[in-house]
């Protein structure tokens, strides 16, 4: 037997700008298949855009195709066109597996929060801490960041938000370097971290903050899962050479 909880919270919202608020949606979805107690749930709470309808449009569908990213794990496209969708295929998939394997057991857990941690008239950044289980020894844990210009909805690359990526990165390597005590005349992987080819690359997630701008590297991205993960916040005062706005 399973179920499936769909709660809307209007909550007391978040607004970005005279023109667009946001308000929270919350899913969680649980399964009853050979199971009492600590069962397989995904909960899902999100930040949704509403009032300036276009705008609204392209940050939704964009959040809604990251957390599509994070919770499927089927072989086959996952065909989910919204929130409830997506949490039904989740526990659809835990529930053939262990149909499929009865002998064996699986723990599945996804957890997911969407949160507006940062807003200007420029920026709009949306931070998803996500975890997820899915058997195995342990679960993954990250933090997925998707920044927006306000006043069109649409999502910004990381390149675009500096003048110079080039020299950006050449700053940031250099921060990098100081924070970790990577000697600079050695390679930026000689004291165990893992960049790819051995060459020093800004975080996929870059996170706005009230102080400044923090590259973020997710667990297994640059270092082993044990030492977990590693952030860089650059202050406004040095990030302010490099960045476009703010």
């Amino acid at each position: 037997m399973k179920y499936l909880l769909f709660s809307l919270l209007l909550l007391l919202g978040t607004s970005c700008s005279k023109e667009l608020d946001f308000e929270n949606e919350s899913f969680e979805k649980k399964s009853k298949l050979n199971c009492t107690e600590n069962c397989p749930k995904i909960q899902l709470e999100i930040p949704i855009a509403i009032n300036a309808e276009i705008i609204s449009d392209s940050i939704n569908n964009t959040v809604f195709a990251a957390v599509k990213s994070i919770v499927d794990f089927g072989d086959k496209p996952n065909t989910s066109s919204n929130y409830e969708q997506l949490a039904h295929s989740f526990i659809q998939a835990y529930e053939k597996l262990t149909t499929d394997f009865p002998k064996d057991r699986f723990g599945w857990e996804a957890k997911i929060e969407g949160e507006v941690k940062y807003c200007s008239g420029n920026i709009l950044n949306i931070v998803i801490n996500h975890y997820t289980f899915t058997g195995g020894a342990h679960g993954y844990a990250g933090m997925r960041s998707l920044i927006f210009d306000p006043k069109t909805g649409i999502q910004i690359p990381n390149e675009k938000l500096f003048k110079n990526w080039e020299l950006f990165k050449v700053f940031a390597e250099t921060k990098f370097r100081n924070k970790y005590k990577i000697p600079r005349d050695q390679p930026i992987n000689s004291t165990g971290m893992f960049f790819e080819k051995d060459v020093f690359q800004v975080a996929q997630n870059i996170f706005f903050t009230n102080e400044g701008i923090v590259l973020h590297y997710n667990p297994y991205e640059i270092a082993a899962y044990v030492d977990g993960s590693r952030s860089l916040l650059i202050k406004y005062e040095e990030a302010n050479d490099y960045l476009i706005t703010k």
